[in-house]
């Protein structure tokens, strides 16, 4: 990604330099020791270290039969005993072959297993071998996966299904996380209703405030819903001194240095502002300062802003809060399945799905259409100053990888 910018506009790698260098300040270093079951989109807050060695004992990777490879010389073999997954074999007798089958212990002595269709049994119940044999084969040794002591996971991890599943397999019972952030959700604005209220003149339905709150707690925050805050500048200072112990204020719309911007203007005086002006389309204007000691980040108000602006810059912050090493979405290059003819001074993120191998816009652009986004796949990036022909590279972030 290209790092140059508009003079006097911020770009997005040193916006986010500097919101993760304000989140390194104010780590969440509280812990909780929680079940298995309930650490789901958790972050780890110490490592995860192997209490056994996983497999604990060399077993079987197929259906088959085992034996020791020095005992055959191409003759075909008896079968000893047969062996299931949760039994204890015993050793295995000289000149003989053990009937297994998947994830069952290996028998001691045997270093070898054949899987069953290149077997044949014969009418006396010995087994012949009908390909070449090699030590090793179809056999998972012990510790394959994980030596005792060693870090599995380290501190930092965010918990989803397969590391819940990896910590199951080590008999991880409970684990050690950092508590939920505790994120005041707040919107700015006399023209904003909620859904289920009738519509004056001039209002709108409030999107922002349940995008941002189901995000943030698909994110694994505790979300303290602040509302709707009103024009008015006594009951915007009471309702942030209403607000609690909290862990970031997150707002949306209306941070700017006009005469009705009261959220600023308490910002200002129980705390610090910064107006960001970002080289971003869309999501331009952003807020980061403090409300008395409480971080806070303003996003910009039109819905796909807020979304831009809250995946790229405001969960990356979060995150790394939480001891998350790595912030930043994958990103990979696919051809466009557009041109785009107009190199603009601000990179531009584009609602885009993936179709037929290339990346196709939704025809309308606009920061205030969020069905865009529901329609998306995911993100095309164009960097500043770049014109695309159809089937040039650009490069997508999959709605699939911000979301979470």
């Amino acid at each position: 990604m290209s790092g140059d910018a508009r003079p006097g506009l911020l770009s997005v790698e040193a916006a986010l330099a500097q919101l993760l260098a304000l989140a390194e300040q104010a780590p969440i270093l509280d812990r909780e020791t929680l079940p298995l079951a309930e650490a789901q989109g958790r972050v780890l807050a110490e490592p995860l270290v192997a209490g056994l060695d996983l497999p604990p004992w060399p077993n079987s990777a197929m259906d088959g039969y085992a034996l020791r490879l020095a005992d055959w010389q191409g003759e075909p073999l008896r079968v000893s005993q047969r062996i299931l997954a949760g039994q204890a074999p015993e050793p295995l007798e000289p000149g003989s072959c053990a009937r297994i089958f998947t994830g069952a212990p290996l028998p001691e002595g045997a270093d070898c297993v054949e899987m069953q269709e290149n077997t044949e049994v014969l009418a006396d119940g010995r087994v012949r071998f009908l390909a070449p044999l090699k030590a090793g084969q179809n056999v998972r040794p012990r510790g394959q996966e994980a030596r005792l002591g060693e870090q599995v996971l380290d501190a930092g991890t965010r918990l989803g299904p397969v590391q819940l599943g990896l910590c199951a397999s080590l008999g991880a019972a409970r684990l050690v996380v950092r508590r939920r952030p505790r994120v005041a959700v707040l919107s700015t604005g006399d023209e904003l209703v909620e859904p289920g209220q009738p519509l004056g003149p001039g209002q709108i339905y409030n999107s922002n405030r349940r995008l941002l709150g189901s995000w943030l707690e698909r994110l694994g925050c505790t979300v303290v819903d602040a509302g709707i805050l009103p024009d008015d500048l006594a009951r915007t200072r009471a309702r942030l001194a209403e607000l609690g112990d909290v862990d970031l204020i997150l707002s949306s719309g209306g941070v700017s240095v006009g005469e009705a911007d009261f959220l600023g203007k308490v910002l200002r005086e129980e705390g610090e502002l910064m107006l960001w002006k970002l080289a971003i389309k869309p999501g331009k204007p952003l807020t980061v300062g403090h409300y008395q000691s409480v971080p806070v980040i303003g996003l910009p108000g039109n819905p796909a802003s807020t979304l831009v602006t809250f995946a790229l810059l405001a969960r990356p912050y979060l995150l790394r809060r939480l001891g998350v090493a790595k912030v930043t979405p994958l990103r990979f290059p696919v051809p466009a399945g557009f041109a785009w003819n107009r190199a603009g001074s601000r990179r531009e993120y584009l609602r885009a799905r993936f179709e037929l191998g290339r990346a196709v816009l939704y025809p309308n652009q606009s920061s205030g259409v969020l069905r865009s986004v529901s329609w998306a796949d995911g993100l095309v990036e164009i960097p500043e100053g770049r014109t695309l022909v159809e089937g040039e590279p650009v490069d997508f972030i999959p709605l699939s990888e911000l979301l979470v």
